[in-house]
């Protein structure tokens, strides 16, 4: 295709140029002024590759496998809402990209595509629900039962959000009657549904924002993992602590997430916190994954060295969609795999299931004396 995107810079600014300016502005939220979306991607810049020479790179292998599936490479597609915003396809456009790609894609229960529609239309595939545990449990099960019946294969529980991070009556204003926001895994019929449309919510977009529990504690995980046979996956963990009591509560697996910058500002950028986490839990057989600002394959490469069995990556995903719908997400995710492929051979490695840790480091190893090293 003539003129397509070279990379994932390219594929951004292009984006940005096609879409609807509020849908743009969705997505962008907190937008670049904000320290911790802005840090999630500068901070790779903070780590330094040590590579191994002469190493034989003449075989390269991307592929592995998460919570016991295949994929072929360690790069995934992270949940975000609404993918209508971006292509008419939404999340089907979005599945048949990553499927094509040979990958898992997360899909967020606020998407614009049920997850029976999205099996139906791409019935191949890898992919997991994202869902939080909201107030109401009958909500909260319909989506586990849903997903389990669509043959999704993992539930991905995100604890980072207690409260939204975003002005509920802003996003009234710029969203309270546009038509491709709906939520069809969610509009279920629930009398508290019922009233808020009749009350004039008509997006439910209050009635949503009610059901984010302040009350949630790890007991409301172990219930989720009580309720599903499917693996869990914790998503929204950054600290040491708070991997320790995910493992303690079941989960299979931990993505270390700061929510794309969208919740609380000022929380350290993923790659800076996946160094604790992945040590927190070493013994505990839980996989590790990370979300967050990556924007090239060295960035991966990072993300690998530092621990993290995979990433997952949501805006360059959406700005593929964008740009070129399901061929998009599929050229996206495979720029990401090649340019991944190109610095492993750079850094001596030859299989991302045995990246060494000791190729990485961070920017301040330089800065200590010769004689303390």
């Amino acid at each position: 295709m003539a003129g397509r995107p070279k990379n994932i810079r390219e594929y951004q600014v292009n984006a940005k140029k096609g879409m609807q300016a509020n849908y743009w502005d969705y997505y962008d939220i907190p937008g670049e002024d904000y320290q911790t979306y802005a840090d999630s991607v500068a901070a790779f810049k903070r780590y330094r590759f040590r590579p191994r020479v002469l190493a034989d790179v003449s075989s390269i292998c991307l592929s592995t496998t998460l919570l016991g599936t295949p994929i072929s490479s360690p790069i995934g597609v992270a949940p975000s809402a609404l993918h209508r915003f971006a292509y008419k396809e939404a999340e089907i456009g979005t599945a048949k990209g990553t499927s094509a790609a040979g990958t898992v894609m997360v899909q967020s229960c606020f998407s614009n595509t049920h997850v029976a529609e999205v099996s139906t239309a791409v019935p191949t595939g890898v992919r997991w629900m994202q869902m939080y545990i909201f107030n109401d449990r009958e909500l909260t099960r319909s989506l586990i039962k849903q997903a389990e019946k669509a043959g999704y294969s993992a539930i991905v529980v995100t604890v980072d959000s207690p409260g939204t991070g975003w002005n509920i009556d802003e996003f009234q204003e710029k969203f309270g009657n546009d038509r491709l926001l709906i939520y069809p895994n969610l509009e279920i019929g629930l009398p508290g549904q019922i009233e808020a449309k009749k009350n004039g919510d008509l997006n439910l977009i209050k009635y949503f924002s009610s059901q984010l529990n302040s009350k949630l504690t790890w007991n409301d995980v172990r219930w989720v993992r009580e309720e599903t046979s499917l693996p869990v996956v914790c998503k929204g963990i950054l600290t040491a602590r708070a991997a320790k009591q995910a493992a303690d509560a079941g989960v299979d697996a931990i993505m270390v997430s700061a929510h794309g910058g969208r919740q609380l500002d000022g929380v350290p950028a993923p790659i800076d916190a996946l160094a604790e986490v992945v040590e927190a839990v070493r013994d505990r057989n839980l996989e590790v994954y990370m979300d967050g600002g990556i924007r090239t394959g060295s960035d991966v490469l990072k993300a690998l060295a530092r621990g993290a069995k995979a990433v997952f990556v949501g805006r360059p995903v959406l700005w593929g969609l964008a740009c070129e719908g399901a061929e998009g997400v599929k050229e996206v995710l495979n720029i990401l795999r090649s340019e991944l492929e190109f610095a492993m051979g750079l850094c001596g490695c030859c299989d991302v299931n045995s990246i060494p840790s000791d190729i990485v480091v961070p920017q301040a190893y330089y800065n200590i004396p010769r004689h303390k090293l």
